[in-house]
């Protein structure tokens, strides 16, 4: 037989990220619920600047110079600090990459998000899954997990796709019981979901302490999903490691642009997250009300609920008969979840037809 390459065995045991479907099994479009998008799309200043943007056959600004000052401002962050990825998914790899290879530890919370095992995975590390608390993030877990391997840990904050919130006291708890070298790395593509209150402290602790990294992406609440934009902040030593490894060019004319105009359309944000709280916390209390049939719906902070399906209505069947009424959503029995969906907060009468069918098939069931 022939020889052919070989991948190394650590890339060998990948399995590779799914993203949220938007067809059914048969190839038809439905409305997807699937991917944690924006219903309201994106600012129409954010639309107008791609327009202005500059032309496609020159390169982009290879330091984003303009959209990291922008970001300064807006968190009020040294701009030399921010680092831009191609979404905040390249900024977690490089941090795996940058901290953690073959005989090192990647370390992370049952129900976390996937691409955590995928990065520690790619440089070589072994991914360890701390224990879950009740589906949330569990610090004395992740705590009692660190070994003397241990070079980075991730947490998402909110936690996808549990959509669990650890407060700020529980993320310096987390950062005090770490050493020195160990790279925490919050992931915050939600954060912007939260009010300001609930801010968790993430991005402070990056200002004051050299091993803690935190992420943020425009492909959430800003809207900007297609364009592939993330940022990241931390201290001088992990800013330069992650711009050493970084794609060169690494955001595009017009993801610039588009992601500059929408910082500056903040009312924007706004109405997104109150839009968001208010279509949360309907479903939510929709589908709670079917409790008597199983279902239990997880506390979020994010885009999305958790729904659990654990009495005679499974969670495929619902995915299944969501899907024949046109709506796709995320089951997740490849993360460890086949008794759950993931729903997105879409609009008004898409979260009244998901509660309709959802109240039909569990009827159905009995």
């Amino acid at each position: 037989m022939a020889r052919a390459p070989t991948p190394k065995p650590w890339i060998a045991s990948i399995h590779a990220y799914v993203p949220g479907k938007s067809t059914g099994a048969d190839g038809r479009p439905l409305i997807k619920l699937s991917a944690n998008e924006n219903p309201l799309g994106t600012s129409p200043h954010a639309l107008a600047a791609r327009a202005e943007a500059a032309a496609p056959s020159l390169y982009p600004d290879p330091d984003s110079k303009d959209l990291r000052r922008a970001i300064g401002e807006l968190h009020g962050i040294d701009p030399a600090l921010v680092v831009m990825g191609t979404g905040s998914d390249e900024l977690l790899h490089l941090a795996a990459q940058g901290y953690a290879g073959p005989e090192d530890e990647v370390l992370f919370a049952r129900y976390s998000f996937s691409v955590y095992d995928i990065a520690a995975r790619r440089c070589g590390a072994e991914p360890v899954v701390a224990p879950d608390a009740d589906y949330g993030t569990d610090v004395d877990a992740l705590l009692a997990a660190v070994t003397a391997r241990t070079r980075v840990v991730f947490v998402a904050n909110p936690n996808n796709p549990t959509g669990s919130f650890l407060p700020r006291g529980e993320i310096a708890r987390l950062h005090a019981g770490l050493p020195a070298d160990v790279v925490l790395v919050v992931d915050q593509a939600y954060a912007e979901y939260l009010s300001p209150e609930d801010d968790d402290g993430a991005l402070a602790l990056a200002k004051t302490h050299s091993n803690v990294l935190v992420t943020r992406t425009f492909s959430k609440i800003y809207g900007l999903a297609g364009e592939r934009i993330g940022w990241a902040t931390g201290a001088p030593g992990l800013v330069d490691t992650l711009n050493r490894i970084r794609g060169p060019f690494n955001v595009s004319n017009s993801g610039q642009a588009m992601a500059l105009a929408a910082i500056g359309d903040q009312a924007f944000v706004e109405h997104s997250r109150t839009e968001n709280r208010k279509g949360r916390e309907a479903l939510g209390a929709e589908l709670a009300a079917l409790g008597n049939h199983g279902l239990r719906v997880l506390p979020s902070e994010a885009n999305f609920l958790l729904v659990l399906f654990e009495g005679a209505l499974s969670a495929e069947t619902a995915y299944n008969g969501l899907a024949e009424a046109g709506y796709i959503v995320r089951w997740l029995p490849n993360q460890g979840l086949p008794q759950a969906l993931r729903i997105t907060i879409g609009a008004p009468e898409h979260m009244a037809a998901i509660t309709a069918t959802i109240r039909q098939l569990a009827e159905a069931a009995k």
